[in-house]
């Protein structure tokens, strides 16, 4: 194998490892934030003002 094919191969092997990484990340993020709701709102009874101390 020549320097060349050697780089070439350092650096698919390179490209394959982040790539690993970055899948393993996402399905962990999945995990991790899938059970997150984010959509909810407050129930609060209608009408009700909330009072917000600004000092």
């Amino acid at each position: 194998m020549t320097r060349t094919e050697e780089v070439i191969a350092n650096a698919l092997a390179v490209l394959a490892a982040a790539r690993a990484e970055r899948e393993r990340d996402q399905e962990r993020r999945g995990r991790v934030f899938g059970r997150i709701e984010i959509g909810l709102k407050p129930s609060l009874p209608k009408g009700t003002q909330l009072s917000l101390d600004l000092h």
